[in-house]
């Protein structure tokens, strides 16, 4: 750092590159963690989906299988206990090492963000991992995105921790950390970045502070990941295009379609989650329960367990054959797939099994969207539609509508499926579900926007009482003061008279001229009269007084608030700007809030 410091001189800008050089680290790092969840996963797949029940679950097109394909016959009924196991084992590891790895782990990282200083033990990334991998390998319906979130957000904030960093570089690491986790593992190095900046809120608001070192990060996890495991995108699709402006009419309905499933799959999560939730039943025993239910509807669905990206895969390309052996899905499977899945990630995740909700999400969102293409092309052919395009839109529409993320959701789509030139319908179809389901959030964690955040209301309060002074205060007027002030000459009846009469906790003292010559504090005036009461009339106002902490009317509200602490006082005498002994008011810490709050209240409405 001390190299930092003769470039650069400045502290703040010193600062700044050492996050820039330690989210490097924090990517390299994430990048790896990546590598080693998709490893593990698959390995996990194919030890049990496939070594067990020789159930061979598709992928998607730019991620070819790790493992060579066992010669096991297929086994239905080992559907039905698999995901029960896979609970079982990975329940017990969660509630008896690191319980906050239950769920879908994204929720978990914002809830660090936002009310731990970023704070993430250093097992939970470990125990996540396994966990998610035997969740997800032995057939639960879950997905990558929680995990990975967690993980890269776990090593943030133990690298922060190390260096001994301040609360506000432990979570613009922990961020950076969840981005380049997100943006490796698929293939999605920009939305990534914005994704750790846009989910911390349900409001179109961002972290932007975590903006630069989530890019670095999600840039240097990105080329990590993609060393071994190649740059191809994650989804192999046609030539998709945008090129007839009435082709945006039947993705009004789409919008409609993906809101209202977006709508049922946060409902029927949440729902399930709150019926384990308030169950008396063991925590390590509750994912294995929720995996029964798994395993029955994978029975008659298979297509429903596990990451369920093949479906996927082979709807894009429906109606519009690539080279290879995808083939075409109707509309009675996808239908099938997208209420199948909504129930098994329910019971997977929602019973506190570990993995991640985004890739269900979109499974569901594609496999709705593959509906609507596939009925748009029946029923109005002269548009010449490609029920293909429909599956990539309503992939990110789904997921936008359900977690609050319109505009990472765009990117990360366009991202997976190498895909740019659906941006115009994806951008409808975002928003429009967006905008109709703002009510509903699937990440309960979010906040509703930065003004509501703990960790940004000091200095949110610290930047408006920089521009209010004590003139935009209301309530301190001369008028306040006539029946507050005390001669000097004033004896100890008018004091105590005074305090009585008053719920003022200073009381100014001014000469025969008018003009300040101290102030009485009502937390001192008992012991002073109880020391002088001996000396009875003696006693005098001017021998109460103390020196007076004063402000003037064009202060700014952040001097008045730091020397009310400073002396550890509620109220300020407001003396005129020219004449440091001319009483103008009296202004308490109940008016700066008041002024601050109006303020506050007046930005959020614009």
């Amino acid at each position: 750092m001390k190299v930092l410091e003769r470039l650069f001189g400045r502290d703040d800008v010193v600062e700044y590159w050492r996050l820039v050089v330690l989210s490097v680290v924090v990517g390299a790092v994430a990048g790896l963690g990546a590598a080693g969840l998709y490893w593990l996963i698959d390995a996990m797949r194919y030890l049990l989906m496939e070594g067990i029940a020789g159930y061979h679950p598709q992928g998607p097109g730019g991620e070819p299988p790790l493992f060579p394909p066992l010669n096991v016959a297929f086994r239905r009924e080992a559907l039905l206990v698999l995901p029960a196991a896979g609970g079982l084992l990975g329940g017990w590891l969660v509630a008896n090492f690191a319980p906050e790895a239950a769920g879908h782990g994204t929720d978990a990282a914002i809830e660090a963000y936002h009310y731990h200083d970023g704070r993430v033990r250093g097992r939970v990334p470990i125990i996540k991992a396994i966990a998610s991998a035997i969740t997800i390998g032995s057939g639960g319906s879950a997905g990558r995105e929680g995990p990975i979130a967690q993980i890269g957000a776990g090593f943030g904030s133990q690298l922060a921790n190390w260096l001994s960093l301040s609360g506000k570089d432990r979570r613009i690491l922990m961020a950076a950390g969840m981005a380049g986790g997100v943006g490796a593992i698929f293939n999605a190095p920009l939305a990534g970045a914005i994704f750790a900046a846009e989910v911390m809120y349900r409001d179109l608001d961002f972290e932007y502070e975590v903006l630069v070192p989530a890019i670095i990060s999600s840039v240097v996890a990105y080329a990590v990941f993609t060393i071994p495991f190649g740059w191809e995108p994650l989804f192999v699709t046609p030539s998709f295009a945008f090129r007839n402006i009435w082709h945006l009419l039947p993705y009004l309905p789409l919008a409609l379609v993906v809101s209202g499933g977006s709508l049922i799959y946060v409902k029927v999560f949440y729902k399930v989650h709150h019926l384990f939730g308030r169950s008396r039943i063991q925590p390590w025993l509750k994912p294995a329960l929720g995996g029964l239910v798994v395993g029955l509807i994978g029975y008659y669905i298979p297509e429903t367990l596990g990451a369920g990206a093949g479906i996927l895969q082979r709807a894009l390309v429906t109606g519009h054959e690539l080279e290879g052996d995808f083939g075409g899905i109707g509309i009675r499977l996808l239908l099938l797939v997208a209420f199948g899945k909504i129930l098994t990630t329910a019971f997977s995740v929602g019973s506190g099994g570990s993995g991640g909700v985004f890739g269900p999400a979109i499974v569901i969102g594609g496999a709705l969207g593959g509906v609507v293409g596939q009925l748009t092309a029946l029923l109005f052919p002269a548009l010449d539609i490609q029920p293909g395009a429909f599956v990539l839109v309503g992939m990110a529409g789904f997921f936008a509508a359900a977690a609050n993320t319109p505009i990472s959701t765009i990117i990360m789509v366009s991202e997976m499926t190498g895909n740019y030139h659906l941006l115009v319908p994806s951008m409808l179809v975002c928003f429009l579900s967006y905008l109709m389901l703002r009510h509903v959030q699937l990440y309960e964690k979010q906040l509703p926007n930065r003004f509501e955040a703990p960790v940004h209301l000091a200095h949110m309060m610290e930047a408006t009482l920089r521009q209010l002074t004590v003139a935009d205060v209301s309530g301190w007027r001369e008028s306040d003061t006539a029946g507050l002030l005390i001669n000097d000459t004033d004896g100890v009846g008018t004091i105590r008279e005074r305090f009585t009469t008053t719920a003022r906790t200073t009381v100014p003292v001014i000469d025969k001229q008018g003009r300040l010559c101290g102030v009485i504090y009502r937390r001192e005036m008992q012991a002073m009269l109880m020391a002088h009461s001996a000396l009875g009339p003696l006693v005098l106002a001017t021998d109460f007084a103390q020196p007076a902490v004063t402000v003037c009317s064009t202060d700014f509200l952040i001097s008045a608030l730091q020397k009310l602490t400073a002396h550890d006082i509620r109220e300020l005498v407001v003396v005129d700007p020219d004449d440091p002994r001319k009483i103008t008011g009296v202004i308490t810490n109940h008016d700066i809030m008041a002024a601050y709050h109006r303020r506050a209240t007046e930005d959020k409405a614009v």
